[in-house]
């Protein structure tokens, strides 16, 4: 958490931290040293320096803060040390001029903190400078954030016109006494004298606490220590936390002096501006400064942020625990990759020493191929260690400072600061993309050496890379089923790194028979289509390469749906056919007929869907039923021998097929009428009804093959289809067990 803690500009722990408008922090002296003035007409020129006096010592900063501060306070001139009586105004105001410089000074671009941040110096104009000449526009002064780089205009309240971080301050002032009682408790581990001796350091590779005499004594920075990082001793669990309101401090009952407005002095904070994310008392609202904002009670408003708050830390602590366990998995996974290099050189060496004097000289080179790979994957895994371990050191110290921050009773201090940690809590838990808590390598050494060669192949003895490719992994959460069709994905295991140059995929055909090849390539998704509906398919993936083909992966078994859902298909359409409802109305701009097909074809089970007349003028005879892909589009539905159908008027209807009008049946159609089409594969029958009644005997019997819903019509005529329908339950057939 001492990140948190600290100061971006001069790297301390802050001291009188204020809120900057993009929500970070900065202690008070430092924003005094990077702020900037320039009078408007010169913002882009650099001011030169004019001398007021000799330059007081660097020491002269404010106390306890780092170089940075220093550096920065030796250029201007604190509210509180400024001369006469509106000198602290003017220096809040960011009116400080040096008392320092002597004859004319250079414009410095920027200081570098002890962070690494580079700041902004104060620039000031001549204390005894005239008053500006003509034209010249009024003096504008700005503060530049040292973290986002944003820059913030201050009005003419200066500094003051920043809140000031209470929450922020209360947990530094907690934290820096308890490391300093932490820092007493701690005791040396290697002491002989009783009590020990107070640690001074602790080793993190030996971690062990060590005082003074016996770092020396038995931790010299020579020889194997020497890379050894030597840290202060840790602070005492618990010792920065205190109790639950906020480490000593009386909770808001307990004589805790409410905080009061800035503007309104004898004025508590009561109400929480949403505009202006800020407390404000009753007084400012009467002024009419939040006329139009959106209001809303403090106390609501804190609870609300607090709930919010906690639950990104909850996601976040989640990520922290995983990424803990991620941890241990990585130190096992150096102790497999050590043993599993000692067991291969082991059996390196075994198969060398068997050889003739000739293999000497090769054996040291595979050994070296070994060493390498084995420092590879070690160097790999530090990494991955160092770099998990540095985002939750940062995740946990943020998570510390947020709970330290939940502790606080003071809701104004915390809505202060809320929003900003809200984000920042949400980005930690963001940084834990997929993948980081997977190791890059794995502890298994792809090397193989074949002893078999002939004498005379020696010396082009060398590691076989080549392997058979792993078991594809389906991944169900991507494979579906949409109609008659089915998409399966899938992907090589994590740290496979056997080449794979393609993938072969095979399916049943539905009805528990042999599997076929219905796919082979590179790509790791595939769809096919065409299939049976209400039919369950298993599906199966391998790969290859060139060493062969690889083991099949785990069946996974697909079910297409029970009913059809289809539109009219404008690809197959006739071009005077107009479809509109997302293709599922269909008319014609001819008087002549014209037909249109389905989107599904149909060779196994029971089909039914509806079609609904919308317009019926002028008595046309529209044509319902079945046909092949490739039926004769420009004439009647039926008349050629790829179509079976029922063409009907306003008062009978015929079944026709090859151009064979047969079973004339009284009763026709109007606007409003519903025309049904069930076709039954498994009895290999047509039957078609008008209005839910069957109209006429089956139509046709002992039909066979693959089917598409058809249509024909004329300009006379708009029909709306209806699909994904269930079979009623007066004409429903039984389901046939499958085969």
């Amino acid at each position: 958490m001492e990140e948190e803690l600290k100061c971006p500009v001069c790297g301390s722990l802050f001291r009188e931290p204020i809120i900057l408008p993009c929500s970070h922090n900065v202690c008070l002296p430092c924003a005094r040293t990077i702020a900037v003035q320039t009078p408007e007409s010169e913002q882009h020129l650099p001011p030169l320096l004019h001398s007021r006096g000799p330059a007081p010592p660097a020491a002269a900063a404010a106390p306890g803060a780092g170089p940075g501060a220093a550096a920065g306070s030796a250029a201007c001139l604190d509210s509180e040390s400024a001369a006469g009586g509106g000198g602290g105004d003017h220096a809040d105001k960011l009116s400080l001029h040096s008392e320092t410089d002597s004859g004319y000074g250079s414009y410095t671009p920027s200081l570098k903190s002890p962070n690494g941040v580079r700041v902004l110096p104060l620039v000031p104009a001549p204390p005894g400078a005239a008053a500006a000449p003509r034209g010249a526009g009024p003096a504008s002064s700005s503060l530049t954030c040292p973290q986002c780089h944003r820059s913030a205009s201050l009005d003419q309240r200066g500094l003051r016109g920043f809140q000031r971080n209470r929450l922020l301050e209360a947990i530094v002032q907690r934290y820096q006494q308890g490391r300093a009682a932490a820092a007493a408790a701690a005791k040396c581990q290697l002491c002989d004298r009783s009590p020990p001796e107070p640690a001074a350091v602790l080793c993190e590779q030996c971690e062990v606490l060590y005082c003074a005499a016996c770092q020396l004594r038995c931790h010299p920075a020579r020889g194997p220590f020497a890379k050894h990082r030597l840290a202060p001793p840790p602070a005492h669990p618990g010792a920065p936390g205190g109790g639950g309101d906020g480490g000593g401090g009386k909770g808001a009952g307990g004589g805790r002096k409410l905080p009061t407005c800035a503007e309104h002095d004898l004025e508590n904070y009561s109400m929480y501006c949403v505009s202006c994310r800020s407390p404000v008392c009753y007084q400012c609202l009467e002024e009419g400064k939040h006329n139009k904002h959106d209001v809303k009670a403090l106390g609501a408003m804190w609870k609300q942020h607090k709930a919010q708050l906690s639950q990104a830390l909850n996601g976040v602590s989640d990520k922290a625990k995983e990424a803990k366990e991620f941890l241990v998995q990585l130190k096992n996974l150096l102790q497999q990759i050590q043993e599993n290099g000692l067991d291969y050189e082991a059996c390196l060496v075994a198969q060398c020493d068997a050889l003739v004097d000739a293999l000497t000289r090769q054996k040291a080179k595979l050994l070296t191929k070994v060493t390498k790979e084995r420092e590879h994957k070690l160097k790999v895994v530090w990494d991955q260690i160092n770099h998990c371990t540095l985002k939750l050191r940062q995740s946990t110290g943020l998570m510390e400072y947020c709970l330290e921050v939940i502790k606080e009773n003071d809701p104004s201090g915390f809505l202060q600061i809320s929003d900003a940690l809200i984000k920042r809590v949400q980005v930690s838990q963001e940084q834990w993309v997929k993948g980081a808590l997977e190791p890059k390598v794995s502890a298994e050494f792809d090397l193989t050496l074949d002893s078999e060669p002939l004498l005379q192949s020696i010396h082009q003895l060398d590691f076989i890379q080549m392997k058979l490719p792993p078991v594809p992994l389906l991944q169900l959460e991507k494979c579906c089923t949409r109609n008659n069709s089915v998409t399966l994905a899938w992907r090589m295991p994590p740290l496979s790194h056997n080449p794979v140059e393609g993938y072969i995929l095979e399916l049943d055909d539905g009805d528990g028979g042999q599997f076929r090849e219905v796919y082979v390539g590179k790509e790791t998704l595939c769809t096919i289509d065409g299939l049976h509906f209400n039919s369950t398919y298993n599906a199966r993936v391998k790969a290859f390469n060139s060493s062969g083909v690889g083991p099949y992966s785990k069946t996974v078994i697909l079910q297409t749906s029970d009913v059809a859902w289809f539109t009219f298909d404008p690809s197959s359409a006739h071009r005077d056919i107009v479809l509109s409802n997302d293709n599922q109305t269909a008319t014609c701009n001819s008087y002549d007929d014209r037909v249109v097909l389905g989107t599904a074809a149909f060779s196994k089970g029971v089909h039914y869907w509806e079609l609904h007349v919308d317009r019926y003028d002028n008595h046309p005879d529209p044509a319902f039923g079945i046909a092949r892909i490739n039926v004769v589009k420009d004439m009647m539905l039926g008349k050629d021998d790829k179509a079976w159908a029922m063409y009907v008027d306003n008062n009978r209807s015929w079944f026709m097929h090859c151009n064979s009008h047969t079973n004339r049946t009284e009763g026709g159609v109007s606007k409003g009428a519903t025309v049904g089409v069930l076709l039954d594969l498994n009895k290999h029958n047509l039957t078609f009804y008008i209005n839910g009644q069957q109209q006429g005997p089956p139509a046709f019997e002992n039909i066979e093959g693959v089917f598409m819903p058809a249509l024909s019509l004329n300009r006379n005529v708009q029909v709306t289809l209806h699909t994904g329908l269930e079979v009623p339950q007066s004409i429903k057939q039984p389901k046939l067990p499958n085969n």
